[in-house]
């Protein structure tokens, strides 16, 4: 069993930042991974992780994602799970290949914002136009 830290990297880290997503109302996450066979029915969908791998100018596909899924499969019981836990959370994991397109159509709104090596990090800033 391996232990991995969740958090955003990349091999120099020269942009960092924070990302959010609103779930689809239909044809979204749960749903896709339903149909595809990957999540289990007494699971509970606890992250996502996406990769690109080097683009050199023009993406192509596929990209990578892991989605890690903890028991039992209510949002309740996985937070009392994680807040009583002292050590590594026990998830399942299940890494797919798909198109980026494929990916972003899960959601129904997806923001990234990165500054140079973090510089902004949650900070105000005032702008001209």
């Amino acid at each position: 069993m391996a232990t991995e830290k969740f958090l955003a990297s990349v091999q120099y880290g020269d942009w960092k930042g924070t990302s959010a997503a609103d779930s689809a109302d239909r044809g979204g996450l749960r749903d896709w991974l339903e149909a595809n066979g990957h999540k289990k029915s007494d699971e509970f969908l606890l992250g996502v992780s996406l990769f690109v791998g080097e683009n050199h100018g023009v993406h192509r596909d596929p990209i990578y994602v892991d989605f890690l899924f903890a028991s039992p499969g209510d949002h309740d019981s996985v937070e009392s799970m994680i807040d009583s836990s002292q050590g590594p959370i026990e998830v399942r994991k299940v890494s797919v290949e798909m198109k980026l397109t494929e990916f972003f159509g899960l959601f129904k709104r997806f923001s990234i914002a990165y500054s140079s090596h973090g510089m902004l990090g949650e900070r105000e800033y005032t702008y001209v136009e």
